[in-house]
């Protein structure tokens, strides 16, 4: 994945809350080893296998999407061939650094699933490990998981799922009013998983004692628990209560109404990550598909049941996602970008290398037009598009 010197110039730097004009910055293998203004990158470019000039453009980190299920026609649970297939659509949008997320299975459909993504996660560090969303949800906001698979957690499944990701099973999303769920979420923290909480019908109360427990992300927020209320505000508000705790968001105009996105903004700064949460209808064509063992028909983009209508998952791209953003909700560039970028780094741990162009972070950037349409993709140090 290891390439040589890169050095794009003249770009207006989007990073860390900041945008600079007139940047440069040097790769070097798979790390930023410069960064400046004006021209004094030129001395650097003797030797450099490829010499970017931005004339202006946006430069971003690589985004970063903790929440996607595939893309191009495939799915991130059917293996090898699949997870390659959605990645490089997601590449093409920017998406540099992806978490497989895995839909409700069976137990023994999960193992294998993770031995799957474990086996592809060690060939490749553009896979930033599993995410399991399910099979531990409430069937009440179950979304678009088969009801027959869910239940509650118990220690010895847990166990078997932490063995067969290999230690890359890295974030499992819990509906934290099951039974089991309390120690289940101590058990997974301490094994070092990011748990979320998702699909569960907790009210402030316990969403914010999952959260006092150690979970620190909210899962797709909106979607799949109880909405903001008045006199019971439940997850959503426990979430941007809890100062570590990082509120998904799916900003595709059909989960989460623009104006909620920049109520989300507003109250959790910095804390926002857009996600996709992608079927494998993201880059493809409308038509039916499966998620999971459910029959799913996509029309105008839209993905729905078949049985029962409800939204199964999107058919968004992170590029469409800042470009919503910026345009419909009406949040500032800067916020846009971290909350592609630092914030979901952050979100799994990774905000000391991952999420910023800054030296010694990874050699990770997105080169957009000023409509914000992706003009070039780098990742690892290398041209991905």
């Amino acid at each position: 994945m290891i390439g040589g010197r890169i050095i794009i110039h003249s770009a207006r730097l989007v990073s860390g809350g900041t945008v600079t004009a007139n940047s440069w910055v040097v790769f070097e293998g798979d790390t930023v080893r410069q960064l400046g203004v004006g021209g004094t990158w030129q001395p650097l470019a003797t030797g450099a296998h490829d010499v970017v000039d931005a004339a202006g453009r946006v430069l971003t980190p690589g985004f970063i999407d903790i929440h996607c299920h595939g893309a191009g026609g495939a799915a991130f649970d059917d293996g090898a061939a699949a997870i390659d297939t959605a990645l490089g659509v997601h590449h093409r949008h920017g998406t540099t650094r992806t978490m497989l997320s895995l839909v409700t299975a069976s137990q023994t459909d999960l193992e294998t699933r993770l031995t799957a993504v474990a086996d592809a996660a060690e060939k490749n560090p553009l896979i930033l490990g599993a995410h399991l969303e399910g099979p531990f949800l409430d069937p009440t906001y179950r979304g678009a998981h088969d009801p027959a698979l869910l239940r509650a957690p118990d220690a010895g499944s847990v166990d078997r799922l932490l063995a067969a990701g290999r230690g890359h099973l890295r974030q499992m999303t819990v509906a934290p009013e099951l039974p089991g769920a309390t120690s289940t979420i101590r058990t997974l923290v301490d094994a070092g998983i990011v748990v979320a909480v998702g699909h569960s019908a907790a009210d402030y109360d316990t969403a914010l004692r999952a959260f006092d427990g150690g979970a620190t992300i909210l899962t797709h927020a909106f979607n799949g628990m109880r909405g903001l209320h008045h006199r019971e505000p439940g997850p959503i508000a426990a979430a941007t209560r809890s100062a570590g705790v990082t509120l998904e968001i799916i900003n595709d105009g059909v989960h989460v109404h623009p104006e909620m996105v920049r109520l989300a903004f507003a109250g959790a700064p910095g804390r926002i990550a857009l996600v996709t949460d992608a079927m494998a209808a993201a880059g493809a064509s409308d038509g039916s598909y499966l998620l999971g063992t459910l029959a799913v028909s996509v029309k105008g983009g839209v993905a729905r049941l078949v049985d029962g209508g409800a939204i199964a998952g999107s058919t968004l791209t992170l590029d469409e996602a800042l470009r919503r953003a910026v345009t419909d909700v009406g949040v500032t560039i800067e916020a846009a970008v971290t909350a592609l970028t630092l914030t979901p780094a952050r979100a799994i741990g990774r905000g000391h290398d991952l999420g910023k162009l800054a030296v010694g972070y990874a050699a990770d950037a997105v080169l957009l037009d000023d409509a914000f349409r992706v003009d070039a993709v780098f990742a690892a140090g290398r041209r991905l598009a």
